[in-house]
Formats: C-alpha cells, structure tokens, sequence
C-alpha cells in the first residue's frame, strides 16, 4: 500500500470511527427512563406529607421535579393497576375489574398457574367475570418504547399473570424478580414457597433490599448504546407487613406499634432503594439524562387521613383507595418543587413515556390516557373526564370532572363531592340540586355502557 492510498485508508476509518461515535451519541441523547411503582403506598404516606415516615429520598424527588396532587388509578387494585400502567387503557376495557387471585377455589395451582380466562368472586353483586392474565394482544409501553430503540428492563412484581404472560413476552427485554404470584409470603427468604424467582439470594436477605441490588448491577453494567427504560415495580408495602429488622426497632423506639411500626420501615427500607438506585445512576454519570418517576398502585393499608377510604373496607374509590402519589423528574424539564392539582390518571404515564421517547405527541388510538408533558412544561390540558370501575362490592364505578367527583354504587346509591372544598368527602352533595349532579349521572352512564362487556 503506497503512503497515498495508506493516509486515504486512515482518514475514511477515521470517518467511520467518528460516525459511529455520533450515531452512538445521538442514540444516548434520549434520556434514559426510571419508573418505581410501589404496591399499596397511600397519597398520605410520604415524609413531606405525614412526619411518621421517614422517606429523604422520596422527599428529593419531590424539590427536584413536579408533583401531581390529584392522580387516580382507574381500577385501584393490584393487577388491573399494573394493567393500566402497561397499556394506557382503563382495564375494564379488556375485562380486568379485579386483581388476579390464586388457590384451588380459583381454579389456580401451587405454582400460580391456571388455564381459565376468567375468575368469579364470591361477593360481587354482580358476578362480573374478570381476567387471570394480561392478553398478549394488548399493547405495552415496552413494546412501544422498543420501536424507539429502547432497551427495556423489568424487576419485581408483576401480577399480570404466569410465566406465559410475564414481563419478557410483553415486550420487556430480560425480567428479574417476576413471580406467578401477586404478594411474597414473606420479605425474609424464602420469599416464595414455589417458584421463588430470587432463590438464589442470601439466607437472611430482605427482599426490597435484594431487588435494589439487582437494579445497582444492571446499572453499572449497562453497556447497550441504546437508552434504557428501567421498570422496578416493588412488591413492597403489601403486606404481609413484615419491616427490615433494623428499621422496625428505629420505628419502636419512636412509639409506633404492632403492623404500623412494621409498614413504617417498609417505607424506610423502600426509600432507601430509591435513594442507592439513583446514587448508581450518578455513579454511572448518567443521572443528568434520565427522568425518573414514581407512584403507587392503589390506595394504603392503614389511615389514610385526611383522605376517605382506602384498600380495603368499602370505599376504595374514595380519595383515599383512588389517589396516589405520583412523581416525575425530568433534569432540564420540570421545574424544581413544582406541583399540578390537575386531575390525572396513570394511564397518562404510557402517552408520556411515547413522547419522552420519541420526542413527538403519542398518537395511538388504543390508549385512554393522555400526555403529561404539557403540564411539565408548564403548560394546560384539555378539560375532561377520569373514569373509574371495579367489581368486587357495592360501590364499583366514578367520575371525576374537575372539582366535582361522582360515586355510583350497584345499590342505586349515589355520591356527590366537591374535592376541592372537601378533600376528606365528608359533605355528600347527592340531591342537593347541584348543577353537576344530572351531567355527571349521564356522563357516568353513557361511559359504563360503552366500556362493560355486556
């Protein structure tokens, strides 16, 4: 090779070489995505919210990014949660109105496993059948997000159903954690009796801590040049309410008692992995391009003061089973401690996370739910309803609309609220002439009959 063709030969490698170090760039340009989802957390049971709980962390996040106020699971209960979250649609569109259950008077086996559609609980009113798996044909946002070149990582619960619907066949590229089942046995090993998809942890390991170690190492060898969206949805704060020892004896010390001191350093142990799992992005130097967001899946266990209602006892679609905690940050985007009492759903986040991604307005039909980012960045969005349903007692569908929310109950009872002047729904408004009252009825009735399989 003469010295001609030889510095030709460097200089087009050297092209090449910087080509596909700006393709590399521009593919790590697009900010890579956190998302925590808590199980059972209340809107109430956050440290900048309530001083029994110790959450630093989580209260960062909160000075750092925007908090929404006001948002709702459609369908607040476990599987339908995730569901929504996954997909962008209100659940009981596809026939999830319940949680998937497990055990022989279900039809499920020891490991989880069942091949019935459709479950029938025992006290609804209605007898409405609700699924046992997320169908395959339903689109997810890791599907979605794989169209922008995403890698998508998935660790903790997934309640959605067994091993033919876990995480890897709706569109996530490897999955940690994921089991048949939708609450551990215990957070001490063994977590599972059957199947326990962290066997291979510690004796004496605690599982909220086990997962937060998966999720450091999946950060720090992260080699892909492509960006990730890292999916951790924590089995933690369902019960059984069993605390991380340390952490339970801080809240004793303090005066907290029996199950509340336990679900406390539930909490504590919770935040911490947030704050590890964050300093692992800074260690990666990859904090200031990637957004992070955080919610729970339904309503608390315990008090959820000054909200009304919560998981169990009724009234899960009072403020206190509906509302959750949600919150983003986006580093150069959101605004330092801003909040938004906007009314929104997590089915938005599947919109938000499309426009994240790829940097234009998601314009799938499939979904219910709509864009956050213009709130984010300061901006309105179009007035509308939020909807909700479930099937498991007398009170079972909603409307919110601005300040006013509607609660319908198969009895023919009636709910009336203005949730602004009335957060803790003490002052049933329902056949008081309030003008919102007819329109709501209507609106509720003519989304019920075109959402309820008939």
């Amino acid at each position: 090779m003469t010295g001609i063709r030889c510095m030709k030969y460097w200089k087009l490698s050297l092209l090449v070489v910087c080509l596909m170090g700006s393709l590399k760039g521009m593919a790590q340009q697009k900010p890579n995505i956190v998302l925590f989802f808590v199980d059972d957390m209340g809107w109430a049971d956050l440290g900048f919210r309530n001083p029994v709980f110790e959450t630093p962390n989580i209260d960062k996040l909160k000075k750092e990014g925007m908090s929404f106020e006001r948002a709702y699971i459609s369908t607040p209960t476990c599987s339908p949660s995730r569901a929504s979250l996954l997909t962008g649609k209100e659940p009981v569109r596809f026939q999830m109105v319940r949680h998937i259950p497990e055990g022989k008077a279900y039809n499920f086996d020891e490991n989880g496993r069942t091949q019935e559609e459709f479950h029938l609980w025992e006290k609804d009113p209605v007898q409405m059948p609700s699924r046992n798996w997320l169908p395959l044909s339903e689109i997810t946002y890791a599907e979605r997000l794989k169209q922008y070149g995403y890698y998508n990582m998935f660790i903790g619960k997934w309640h959605l159903g067994s091993e033919a619907y876990h995480p890897i066949k709706q569109g996530f590229d490897a999955q940690i954690g994921a089991s048949n089942f939708g609450h551990p046995k215990s957070y001490y090993q063994p977590f599972f009796k059957q199947n326990n998809p962290l066997a291979d942890s510690s004796d004496g390991s605690y599982l909220t801590d086990v997962l937060t170690e998966k999720t450091q190492d999946f950060i720090a060898d992260y080699k892909e040049s492509k960006p990730f969206m890292l999916t951790l949805w924590y089995y933690t704060v369902h019960g059984p309410h069993i605390g991380r020892k340390d952490l339970v004896e801080k809240f004793k010390a303090r005066g907290l008692e029996g199950k509340y001191a336990e679900y406390a350093a539930m909490v504590a142990a919770m935040d911490e992995s947030i704050g590890k799992i964050r300093q692992s992005l800074v260690d990666k130097g990859i904090a200031d391009n990637t957004v992070i967001l955080f919610l729970s899946d339904q309503g608390g266990y315990f008090t959820n003061s000054p909200l009304s209602g919560g998981k169990t006892g009724g009234n899960t679609l009072g403020e206190g089973g509906a509302r959750v905690p949600l919150l983003m940050y986006y580093p150069g985007v959101t605004k330092p401690n801003s909040e938004t009492s906007v009314p929104v759903q997590s089915i938005d986040l599947y919109p938000t996370l499309i426009e994240i991604a790829s940097g234009k307005k998601c314009e799938d039909k499939q979904i219910n739910g709509v864009s956050l980012m213009p709130l984010v960045k300061g901006k309105k969005l179009k007035s509308r309803n939020l909807y909700f349903f479930r099937s498991y007692e007398d009170q079972y569908a909603a409307v919110i609309s601005g300040d006013w929310k509607l609660v319908k109950y198969h009895s023919g009872r009636y709910d009336l609220f203005n949730i602004a002047k009335d957060i803790s729904e003490k002052n049933n408004l329902y056949g008081t002439n309030q003008k919102e009252e007819s329109k709501l009825k209507s609106e509720l009735a003519n989304w019920e009959k075109s959402v309820v399989v008939q």
